[in-house]
């Protein structure tokens, strides 16, 4: 219990640490804030009046789970981005040296990612609610995708810490990592049905956690492009597949995390 609560207080002064960081680069956060709102505008307006939504609906209605997801999925390249430069400027050795829980670090890194995440949704939320779109099955059942949304952004953070430990090289991570992950989001349901994918491509979306959260998000929301007929299990069970993604990755990226940063240190 001592460990624990030693390892929460130092976590949680490095959660402090990042907020900190941003509020010193206000840059960044206009930028991050601003990001969403653009998509919801760009994909919105320029590929809604060219796709027709299954079974009809307003297309802003049936995009917004989907880009809800994507900014979820920014947890990885965010994350990914703080550890390799905090790696490749040293200060993983100075917190190696000064006499705080080794754990504390991914934590602290994790948790303010978090953190971070709830003005990014809330940026999108308004940004939806101002184009048309609206959850129709009330507050619980929206609490409900929200924090699916959560949990998942907490477990992709974890796969951001790894890579980042791993790739310690902030250069490496902006112009090669990063955008590998824009193609891995797009490859997926948040823009348009899979339906009309070649059979091999509709397997990798259907199975992607992009798809999973997308259509968890339109079930629980409410909205337009509930997946219908021979469907891969991800999309007949959606909740349940995000809940198993969150899990999976949890188990086997924070482990790989904690080993790669104490083994930095040896």
């Amino acid at each position: 219990m001592t460990t624990l609560r030693w390892t929460l207080a130092d976590g949680l002064t490095l959660v402090g640490r990042e907020l900190g960081r941003l509020r010193q680069e206000p840059g960044e956060i206009v930028g991050a804030l601003v990001f969403p709102a653009i998509m919801v505008v760009l994909f919105g307006y320029v590929f809604g009046s060219a796709i027709q939504v299954p079974d009809g609906g307003d297309y802003r209605e049936y995009l917004m789970p989907g880009l809800f997801a994507m900014v979820t999925f920014t947890a990885v390249t965010g994350v990914m981005a703080r550890m390799a430069g905090d790696a490749a400027r040293g200060v993983m050795d100075r917190f190696r040296s000064m006499p705080m829980a080794r754990l504390a670090v991914p934590f602290g890194q994790t948790g303010s990612d978090s953190l971070i995440g709830v003005p990014l949704l809330a940026v999108m939320v308004a940004a939806g609610l101002l184009v048309g779109w609206q959850p129709h099955r009330g507050p619980v059942l929206t609490a409900g995708a929200f924090l699916l949304m959560m949990l998942l952004r907490y477990a992709l953070s974890w796969v951001g810490v790894y890579v980042g430990l791993v790739v310690k090289n902030e250069q490496f991570v902006a112009q090669v990592a990063a955008p590998l992950f824009l193609p891995f989001t797009m490859l997926s349901n948040s823009f348009v049905p899979t339906d009309g994918m070649p059979g091999w491509l509709r397997f990798l979306a259907d199975w992607s956690p992009v798809s999973a959260l997308t259509a968890a998000a339109r079930e629980l929301f409410g909205n337009p492009g509930a997946p219908s007929g021979d469907l891969a299990w991800p999309m007949a069970h959606p909740v349940a597949a995000v809940l198993l993604w969150s899990a999976a990755l949890l188990a086997v990226f924070v482990p790989l995390s904690l080993r790669a940063y104490t083994r930095k240190g040896r």
